[in-house]
């Protein structure tokens, strides 16, 4: 079984779970999965409960280069992509990159930027790469965008279309803590400080081999295959959905259940690991009929999954 760097990435949930992000470890692990399985995380929740710090935490101990985007109405997308400036003194012009060339970018209230600010940054994350006046700069790898959002019903936002939160391999809310660590969390106060000398934990080097080690090692056997599938044409066909899980979002389920596995210790898929992302993963992709639209979605989806039965291997 060759499970390269799992024990690096375990090391990092445990450490910010136990020290920095306490009661936070679902937040953390779904982090994890994402960036281990080549996606990207939209973190949604009220504000005040720990998104931003979540990903300042996350890129220190991951300990790649950082970007951070604070949107706004008035944000272009050069200002996330970059733009390119004359320079005087060699007469020509010169590309100055934004934050999105970074490793770990975090967009913060991404749904307070306008529509084609969002697109702008939606396709640098769907292609990783991006053209500024017919020139393409390719981002660098690994490469994990964690945005965050507040709920859309707060004023002055913009929610994301689903086509737009299809790009996002995992939506996931924060949620309070427990009552005893929400106690601590009160009288120790702000934990931002302690981010800043937090140590990296693992290198550049560490993650590609474990995200190779997701990709290449870790086996989806074609019983998990037609479960999953089983899955995503349920969704297809529920009155309450006009529109299912999309192919898209069934290679999502795939490439983030081989990551649950890994971090299981498992080289192999089982149900249960499409069980423990099928929500995070596929909720946000559903679009609901009109009269079912104040539906919960992940309680909807964990509906079909309580409907299908469960393969034996």
């Amino acid at each position: 079984m060759n499970l390269a760097k799992r024990a690096e990435m375990l090391h990092v949930i445990d450490t910010l779970a136990t020290h920095y992000l306490k009661g936070k470890v679902r937040a953390v692990r779904l982090s994890v999965i994402a960036l281990l399985s080549g996606g990207h995380i939209l973190l949604e929740d009220i504000p005040g409960l720990g998104k931003t710090t979540l990903a300042l935490a996350l890129a220190k101990a991951l300990g790649l280069s950082f970007g951070r985007v604070q949107c706004t109405s008035d944000l272009l997308p050069t200002d996330i992509t970059g733009l390119s400036i004359f320079n005087r003194e060699e007469s020509r012009f010169t590309f100055v990159s934004g934050p999105i060339f970074n490793n770990v970018v975090l967009v913060d209230e991404i749904n307070r930027a306008m529509p084609k600010t969002q697109s702008a940054l939606l396709e640098a994350m769907e292609e990783r790469k991006v053209t500024v006046e017919g020139t393409t700069h390719h981002l660098p790898g690994p490469f994990l965008v964690i945005a965050t959002q507040n709920p859309v019903e707060q004023v002055g936002t913009y929610p994301l279309p689903e086509s737009q939160l299809d790009r996002f391999m995992v939506r996931s809310g924060i949620g309070y803590p427990p009552d005893i660590i929400e106690k601590a969390i009160i009288k120790g106060g702000s934990i931002r400080d302690g981010i800043q000398s937090l140590e990296p934990l693992v290198s550049a080097n560490d993650i590609a081999e474990a995200q190779r080690a997701v990709k290449e090692g870790v086996y989806l056997s074609d019983t998990v295959v037609d479960y999953l599938y089983t899955i995503v044409a349920a969704t297809r066909n529920h009155p309450a959905i006009s529109s299912g899980i999309s192919t898209r979002g069934a290679i999502g389920m795939a490439e983030t259940a081989k990551a649950h596995a890994y971090l299981e210790g498992r080289d192999y898929v089982i149900p249960e690991d499409v069980k423990a992302i099928a929500v995070p993963v596929g909720a946000h992709r559903l679009i609901l009929t009109m009269e079912n639209e104040n539906l919960d979605k992940g309680e909807l989806l964990n509906a079909v999954l309580n409907a299908i039965p469960v393969p034996l291997a």
